[in-house]
This record gives structure tokens, sequence and C-alpha cells, in this order.
């Protein structure tokens, strides 16, 4: 069985994701097709993630890529999560993940609809949905506050988990426009905001071209082994929230490898993919919280030593900002109120490491400007630095 070194991993990581200088893309397209998928559940994630990797940093470019060119679009899709695609893989992510998380979704809406008491059923649900659509498609784009203020309905209220501990009494605008964004039938729109809010406006769309969800599970497992190979079944497994069977099959179509990596264990390739990288110049890099480069697979020993987790993971295993020298992390980074940008190393790295992080600090904070940055996710780094 060919191996592959954790040397050659961490070569492969900066190469394909873009984050050395000499490979820096010019597009927000060809960033995110690099890493496969951008995490949105923090919405400043992804111009920071997209800008770290761009030969110009351009808050601009990522904004017209959304709202305008609409070549990447948000799906609820991968662990019940919202991620950033791009367009042309929208159709695959959408029958390998999104169609279950959104069948999943409106089961669990319905069974709160019932469990209310109150008569409301899937008829009420749908002749909702279609208010909701038409109040929509005339408007253009309307926030949820607006859709509500527009369509009674959505001004309902009903008794989640009735008896039980965790009663509560909610609204039910923000599920009824959760389901129909993760049918497709709704998407969203520039946020009341700057780019780093998360109130979003929402605008009408149309359903992604079906794919058979097998194919469509190994288009999407090629995919992000060209990008995040070598990996193991655990590392797809995690990353995709497939069960093992769903795991093993996607790998089987796509024709995918078997390697060995230094820890003993199997990893698999893309078909062909077990040449060495070439090694590129020295580089560091200032990543967002949730970058995917931090967040690609459920064991990153090979990238990120195992005592630096408690100062750079929240408890639900989410990443924060992250200071990276050579492909590993090193440290972490944050912004205070002020504006000024600070970050942490958690080992030595050495003087030419150091004045690296320097100048991406310094290229960082000119793009970012006046904006204010803070994680969703706040973890304890994070917390440390903003003091």
């Amino acid at each position: 069985m060919h191996g592959i070194s954790d040397a050659q991993r961490r070569s492969r990581l900066v190469r394909r994701h873009l984050l050395a200088p000499s490979v820096r893309a010019a597009s927000a397209e060809s960033v995110t097709d690099s890493v496969v998928a951008l995490h949105a559940t923090d919405a400043a994630t992804v111009f920071l993630s997209v800008c770290a990797r761009l030969s110009e940093a351009s808050v601009g470019a990522v904004e017209r890529a959304l709202y305008e060119d609409v070549s990447l679009v948000r799906l609820l899709s991968m662990r019940n999560t919202l991620f950033t695609v791009s367009s042309g893989l929208a159709p695959y992510v959408d029958a390998a993940n999104a169609r279950a998380v959104a069948a999943k979704e409106r089961r669990t809406f319905l069974k709160h609809l019932r469990d209310d008491g109150n008569g409301l059923d899937a008829h009420w649900l749908a002749e909702t949905e279609k208010e909701t659509l038409a109040t929509l498609t005339a408007r253009g784009s309307a926030t949820g506050s607006e859709l509500s203020a527009a369509v009674p309905a959505l001004r309902t209220k009903i008794t989640v988990f009735p008896g039980k501990k965790q009663e509560t009494v909610q609204g039910v605008a923000t599920r009824v426009i959760r389901v129909l964004a993760a049918d497709g039938l709704i998407r969203r729109d520039r946020p009341r905001g700057s780019w780093t809010s998360s109130q979003f406006r929402w605008t009408a769309a149309e359903p992604w071209p079906a794919r058979e969800p097998a194919a469509a599970r190994a288009e999407l497992a090629l995919r992000w082994l060209r990008s995040y190979g070598p990996a193991t079944e655990a590392d797809l497994k995690w990353w995709t929230g497939w069960g093992l069977g769903q795991v093993r099959q996607a790998l089987e179509v796509a024709g995918a490898e078997e390697v060995r990596l230094d820890s003993g264990a199997t990893g698999w390739v893309s078909p062909g993919d077990t040449e060495p990288e070439p090694t590129l110049e020295p580089w560091a890099a200032l990543l967002p919280a949730l970058d995917p480069s931090a967040m690609g697979w459920a064991d990153r020993g090979f990238h990120l030593p195992v005592e630096y987790r408690a100062a750079l993971f929240d408890r639900a295993g989410n990443i924060g900002p992250t200071v990276w020298w050579n492909g590993r992390i090193v440290g972490g980074w944050a912004q205070r109120a002020d504006g000024e940008l600070v970050w942490r190393l958690l080992t030595d790295v050495g003087r030419e490491a150091t004045t690296a992080i320097e100048a991406e600090a310094s290229r960082l904070s000119g793009w970012v400007g006046e904006t204010r940055i803070t994680p969703r996710f706040r973890t304890p780094l994070e917390r440390e630095l903003t003091v």
C-alpha cells in the first residue's frame, strides 16, 4: 500500500486550499471549489475564508458571487449545517445531503404543530408556505420580520415540547422560512447590515435540478478527496454526516484508492492521486473560526497538536480563529473592540514565521478596515485575546 506522510498531507493542504501566496486564486468561486464548501453558520466566515485565499482580498467580489451572480449559494446540508458552495456543485450537495435535511426539518416542524394541539397541520403549513412565497415573489426580497408583518399566519405562536422541562412558546415564522429555504424555494439575499450580519433578506428561488442521491454522494466524496485526501472513512463520515454504509459506497463508486497514513490508519485518495506534492514557499495564514482547512477532518492530528485543542475549540467542537505556519496551526487570533488585531502563538516558531504572521495580520487588517468581527462561537483563546 502506498504511504503518504503527515508532511505530505500538509504540502497537499497548502496547495489545494490555496493558502500560500503563490497559489492564491483570482475569484471567490475558485476559492470555494478548492475547499468544496465554506462553513456559513457565521456570515463573516465565508468572507474571511475566501479573502484569505484571494490574490487581492475583496468583500465586493464575494458579495457579487453571493447576491448578484448567485454563483455561490448557501445550503443547509452536511451535518445539518449551513454551508456555502458553488452553484455548479449545489445540485450534488442538494441530492447528497440537503434533501434528507429538508425532509427531517419538515417532519420535525409538523410534529411541533401537531403537539401544539390547535389544529395546525400539513394543510395549514402548505397554505402558509404558499402565501409566504407569493408575498416574497411580489416584493422581490424581504426580511423575516417584513414577511411576518405581511403574512398573518406567520405571526402564529405554538407551544414546543408541551408538558416537558424544555417547554417554550415560539413563533412559527423562523421555522416556516427555514423549511422553505431547506426545500430550495427561497434563498438568503443581502443582509440588512454589513457583510458580517446574519440578518438576511430572503428572495424566491428555483429548486436545484434533481440528481440521483448515491451518484451525488460519490461526486461529493470525489471532490472532497481531491481537496482533503488522504483522509479516513471516519473523516468523510464526520464531514458529510452520512452513515458508514453510505461513506463506503461513495468511496467505492468514486474509485477511491487506499493509502497508508503515518498514524498507521488507512486513508483514501482520489483515483491516481498518490504522487508527492511539491513543496511551496514558506507561508503564514490567519484563518477565521470554522475555516474549512481546520474543520475538514475528524482527526486533525497531522496539522493540529492535541494540546492546543482546549484553547482553540469551544465545547461543541467549533474551532476559533487560527494562526498557521507552513501547514500547522500554531496559535490563534482575535480582533479587539477598537479594531486592533491581536494573536498569540502556542509554540516558538522563530523569527521568519513571526515576520510572516505579522505581514498576514497587516494584510487582514487592511481589507477588513473599520469592520468589527466577533465569532459566533467564542473559544477560550479568542476570548482571552479580546480582554
